[in-house]
């Protein structure tokens, strides 16, 4: 598929692709530069729900600590599974 720059700087997505992309007016995109050209992605609209989270867990203990909890202590070094050499 190929497409034409205007002078405007603006490029027109063929109708295919942004059909397969679910692409609608408004949709957030993301250019990515690479040696060989460039990639376009679909973005998302505002912050990762992961990004508006960071950092508002607040624990008694350490990170360490509370995954012990979690999980059951971890094996000593030298304990559990074998290392491969």
């Amino acid at each position: 598929m190929r497409s034409t720059i205007s002078a405007k700087g603006q490029i027109t997505v063929p109708a295919t692709l942004r059909d397969r992309l679910g692409l609608r007016p408004g949709t957030p995109v993301i250019f990515e530069s690479h040696p060989r050209g460039a990639l376009i992605r679909k973005g998302t609209k505002g912050e990762h729900p992961v990004d508006l989270i960071f950092g508002t867990l607040r624990l008694d203990t350490s990170v360490d600590a509370a995954l012990d909890a979690l999980r059951g202590p971890r094996p000593k070094r030298g304990q559990g599974a074998k290392r491969r050499r």
